[in-house]
């Protein structure tokens, strides 16, 4: 049940993704396609949030540190009931409370600006920190991508939530091997990234991040006494068939007799229709 829960959700969320893409034409529509089901494991059964209350003091913290993925994290807040569904036309537009970054001053249900990228892990750190002093039970979950394992202070704020033993937060990153220079290898090569997040002292798994299954049972094995993470490996532009292939993926040009198509194939798929 907990399983078709969040299908379910991540499947509406995708629907809204290629919604707002399609006011703009372009965006970065793959990332939020293929981290779909990170972000709804996370709305539908994890975070203990009041809908109607935002800023409420009890609520668990997800921070996205990579601001540009925005359009997802925007269709999980639409999910979730802390912003309209009708609000996501807005999406880009002048004076929309929806930026295309994330903007913790503009959008209700988000906790930080994100960007530039590298800086999330050291704010939820702290956020973590903060509130273990004063005694809460919430947790901080934290969204990042595998480009901002190339900066130097995500490794200081893993390193300091090791020190501190957070067992309070949790980090996600989204592995879709691919950034704005080029693919992450060749860019820079993390790899061994497992052997290094558990040198820093952190609960490591490493999981196929477009398993719903495999993220729920991921969540369930976090360490209360220590930091946990889970690296996720996933596809850009998962659940259309017509953008997992697309060469040029880290910002998408949309082609506008695309878009049905590409509603067409997430629809198939999520209904076990071969595409």
């Amino acid at each position: 049940m907990r399983a078709d829960k969040v299908r379910d959700a991540a499947y509406r969320m995708r629907h809204h993704v290629l919604n707002m893409g399609e006011a703009q034409g372009q965006g970065y529509v793959g990332q939020a396609l293929g981290a779909a089901d990170m972000l709804a494991a996370v709305y539908a059964d994890q975070l203990n949030y009041r809908a109607d209350d935002p800023h409420w003091d009890g609520r668990d913290r997800f921070l996205l540190s990579t601001g540009h993925y925005a359009i997802g994290l925007y269709a999980a807040l639409a999910e979730a009931g802390i912003i309209g569904v009708d609000e996501l036309d807005t999406y880009g537009s002048d004076d929309s409370r929806l930026p295309m970054s994330g903007m913790a001053s503009y959008t209700p249900g988000v906790e930080i600006s994100g960007g530039s990228l590298g800086h999330g892990l050291t704010v939820a750190v702290g956020m973590a920190l903060g509130l273990r002093h004063q005694g809460s039970r919430a947790r901080v979950i934290n969204f990042l991508s595998d480009g901002e394992l190339d900066e130097g202070s995500t490794w200081e704020g893993a390193m300091g939530a090791a020190h501190h033993r957070l067992g309070n937060l949790v980090a996600m990153v989204d592995i879709n091997a691919l950034q704005a220079d080029g693919p992450t290898a060749g860019v820079l090569r993390t790899e061994p990234v497992a052997d290094k997040w558990a040198a820093c002292g952190w609960h490591v798994q490493r999981i196929d991040g477009n398993d719903v299954g495999a993220l729920l049972e991921a969540f369930d094995l976090c360490d209360p006494d220590r930091p946990s993470i889970i690296l996720c490996d996933t596809r850009i532009g998962c659940g259309v068939p017509l953008l997992e292939d697309r060469e040029k993926a880290h910002f998408m040009r949309i082609d506008a007799d695309e878009w049905q198509i590409c509603r067409d194939q997430l629809t198939q798929n999520h209904e076990g229709v071969p595409a």
